[in-house]
């Protein structure tokens, strides 16, 4: 007789006498499968030639476990029961040609899109700070860099040549509705930042704003690397070479995540020491180092061509137009002031701030002071929105409290763009 669930009338549970039932089929079954395995084993040995005792059996175990399976076990003619076939790649129909990208999302479905571009070496997680903030005016997307996180992550160098990587991440934009009509803003940080100079160089009337936080203009970038810093020239070239890089980074217990994220050891606070176990946890295999490693087998070869040409009548034309922020921290070794005076020279607008009391992660440092400058810096186009009457933004921060975690799948078409600039392989 069925029994009632927590004293609903409407879900109901069945009956002991009925679940003995089940259970009692379902030890029949299981001990059927055992013994009808077992025979397998037993008898096939009998009919096979030599009575089991043959030399000559390396090319029939090999046929028999290809075709085995995990819910068919396979007796060789060894008596040895064949391996399943190892299906570490897809079939056909379950491949595509595009990169998924994992991303993490907050504020306004509606609303001009702030896409964030962690460093190295890093994920989404590094903007915790900023998300909430941000999201109170703009719809926020935080994303794993292709070869980081939950992103995927191909282990072939070309792969990650900077051509690939822009058509990706405009793809990318595209699906989610950026256009030159509805344009949205970037926000870098270190090699997310490196990334955004091209992509902003290539796609700039898709851009509103640009941010770059602890890395200066990729034209000036690798010629002014402290020797002090830890990913100096040196560390450039020892990363060109294959398999070495990424074994070293898993040494000590990860110790290249204690060294880049000092400002978090510190502290020694629970949340704190939290992320770096976060951090650890992203890139604590083989896997997880090769593809964000590949940025520094290309990045370094590229550089931006201006358009115009040696007459200063034309030089604001060959400008970046889109407008920048370059933020760096006052205590960063891992670049030169130098540098970001000299992007400078590059935008047509630019702004450069410097963050006291913080290194190359100002935005983790001091994320209250960065936070007021980015939202200073970024939302007074968007008060100019709000007083059109076709624009309604009302109600914004009780729908911005929910963080969902996405993945969005694509394939490689990519629409023309207007190119401003034209990416130059260097080479070595």
């Amino acid at each position: 007789m069925a029994v009632l669930v927590g004293g609903r009338d409407n879900v109901v549970s069945i009956s002991a006498a009925e679940w003995m039932k089940m259970l009692a089929y379902s030890l029949v079954w299981g001990s059927w499968i055992v013994v009808k395995n077992a025979a397998v084993r037993a008898i096939i040995p009998l009919f096979s030639n030599d009575g089991g005792h043959g030399d000559d059996t390396n090319g029939d175990d090999q046929e028999a476990g290809a075709e085995a399976s995990d819910d068919d076990p396979v007796a060789t003619a060894s008596g040895k029961t064949a391996r399943p076939a190892l299906r570490d790649r897809p079939p056909p129909c379950l491949s595509t040609t595009g990169v998924k990208f994992h991303y993490v999302e907050c504020g306004d479905p509606k609303g001009t899109i702030v896409l964030l571009l962690h460093g190295f070496p890093s994920c989404w997680i590094s903007w915790h700070h900023q998300m909430p903030i941000l999201s109170k005016h703009f719809r926020v997307i935080a994303v794993d860099l292709k070869g980081f996180g939950d992103s995927d992550k191909p282990s072939a160098r070309k792969s990650y040549r900077v051509e690939n990587l822009v058509n990706e991440l405009t793809v990318f934009l595209s699906m989610l509705g950026v256009d030159n009509l509805k344009k949205c803003h970037v926000i870098g940080h270190d090699l997310g930042a490196l990334l955004g100079w091209y992509l902003v160089h290539l796609w700039p009337n898709c851009v509103s704003k640009f941010v770059a936080i602890s890395c200066p203009h990729p034209n000036v970038h690798w010629e002014y690397l402290p020797p002090s810093s830890f990913f100096n020239k040196n560390w450039i070239c020892f990363s060109q070479l294959p398999y070495l890089p990424e074994m070293d980074a898993l040494q000590s217990d990860l110790k290249i995540i204690n060294q880049c994220y000092q400002h978090l050891s510190k502290k020694k606070q629970s949340d704190d020491l939290s992320y770096i176990d976060a951090y650890k946890y992203t890139f604590s295999r083989t896997e997880d180092w090769t593809g964000a490693i590949n940025y520094f087998r290309n990045l370094p070869f590229y550089r931006i061509e201006p358009r115009s040409n040696n007459d200063s009548s034309n030089k604001e034309e060959g400008m970046l137009q889109v407008p920048c922020l370059l933020i760096t921290g006052s205590k960063d070794v891992s670049v030169q002031m130098e540098s970001f005076i000299k992007s400078t020279e590059f935008l047509k607008t630019s702004t450069v701030r410097i963050i006291d009391n913080a290194s190359h992660f100002p935005h983790q440092e001091q994320p209250n002071v960065v936070n007021d400058l980015l939202t200073s810096y970024l939302v007074c186009v968007k008060a100019v929105q709000k007083e059109l009457p076709q624009q309604n933004y009302g109600g914004l921060v009780g729908r911005m409290k929910d963080i969902v975690s996405s993945t969005v799948q694509y394939g490689n078409t990519l629409k023309d763009s207007v190119q401003k600039r034209n990416i130059l392989p260097i080479r070595p």
